[in-house]
């Protein structure tokens, strides 16, 4: 990715963002409130999936040496573990039981489970929506035996907890969070760039090992992902959520306001 010659500095703020590299794929409908932003700053904002997921095969997850049907209930996380391990069941033939029991992080993720399965004839329990949410919800089942479907690129936060708690446990690999070829930006310069995860900040430098940041502005949402961006030596910038502003976009509106105040 093309960097300016100028050195870091605090100067860089009264700069105009003209355009917007947004580490995510493109959404389906066009209302999309990065587009709104577009529209009413006269900015250009590009989309693109700076990390990919990747299944594991089947064959490789039996080497892994894991039962799914000596598990009474399955932790998911993301749309990504709901699709992987049913796919990983359908694979490898494995019909689940219907008194296996399902814990959501999120009612996004419960409903997305329709997919797969008929909700009212199964027993689900949903968290809030963050990993501690779900941890009172699992306090009171404490005799399960859980299976954690992931990525091999994960947080912490549940595999401590269970472990920290003496639950019977087990994680499972089912998918990989790889960096995107990004080859096709090395002469692309963005005056923004909006990073969502870890991930998605180490595959800059995957792709980019020279990257200086100069007068590009880094926005991270969540405190996870602004602290990959400080760990790789950048400077953050923009910082979502904010009180007023629980949004990447609303965070980065704010930013645009502010700064063009100081002209």
């Amino acid at each position: 990715m093309a960097d300016g010659k100028e050195v870091l500095g605090a100067d860089r703020h009264s700069k105009k963002i003209s355009s917007i590299l947004v580490t995510q794929p493109k959404p389906a409908n066009d209302n999309s409130p990065y587009l709104s932003i577009a529209e009413k700053y006269g900015i250009k904002v590009d989309f693109r999936a700076f990390i990919e997921i990747e299944p594991v095969s089947y064959k490789d997850f039996r080497k892994e040496k894991i039962n799914i049907l000596d598990h009474t209930a399955v932790i998911f996380t993301s749309r990504n573990a709901v699709d992987h391990f049913f796919r990983i069941c359908a694979e490898g033939k494995i019909e689940v039981p219907a008194e296996m029991k399902y814990f959501c992080i999120s009612d996004q993720t419960a409903y997305y489970l329709q997919k797969y399965i008929v909700l009212r004839k199964r027993k689900l329990f949903i968290g809030g929506k963050t990993a501690s949410d779900l941890f009172d919800v699992l306090k009171k089942h404490k005799s399960e035996k859980f299976l954690y479907p992931c990525s091999n690129i994960r947080k912490e936060d549940i595999p401590e907890f269970m472990r920290a708690n003496g639950f019977n446990f087990t994680e499972a690999t089912m998918y990989k969070t790889v960096a995107s070829d990004l080859s096709d930006l090395a002469e692309v310069k963005y005056d923004c760039i909006a990073f969502f995860s870890p991930s998605g900040v180490h595959s800059l430098f995957v792709n980019f090992p020279d990257f200086k940041q100069n007068d590009t502005r880094i926005a991270a949402f969540g405190p996870t992902t602004a602290q990959a961006v400080r760990d790789a030596g950048l400077e953050l910038d923009i910082e979502a959520p904010m009180p007023n502003a629980p949004s990447m976009t609303g965070a980065i509106e704010v930013y645009i306001q502010q700064h063009s105040k100081k002209k």
